[in-house]
């Protein structure tokens, strides 16, 4: 799992992490987990993008054996 900013700097794990989850898996149970271990994960629950082995992907995706999963904070500008 990858995170960007600001999950860089909430995860004293930084950037990179690993977790061992049952099969059926979603991003969003993954996201569930960290919000568990992150507390302060939880403020971006609402507008958090995913992507799983580099293409955007909806939270409610199946995980596999294997996957890297890239959580994206809102972006914003003009």
């Amino acid at each position: 799992m990858f995170f960007f900013s600001p999950g860089y700097e909430i995860s004293p794990e930084r950037q990179k992490i690993e977790r061992n989850l049952p099969n059926g898996s979603t991003t969003r149970s993954l996201w569930n987990t960290l919000v568990q271990d992150f507390p302060d994960f939880d403020s971006y629950s609402e507008a958090i993008s995913t992507a799983i082995n580099e293409e955007y992907a909806r939270m409610d995706s199946e995980l596999s054996d294997g996957d890297e999963v890239a959580f994206l904070p809102p972006v914003s500008g003009g």
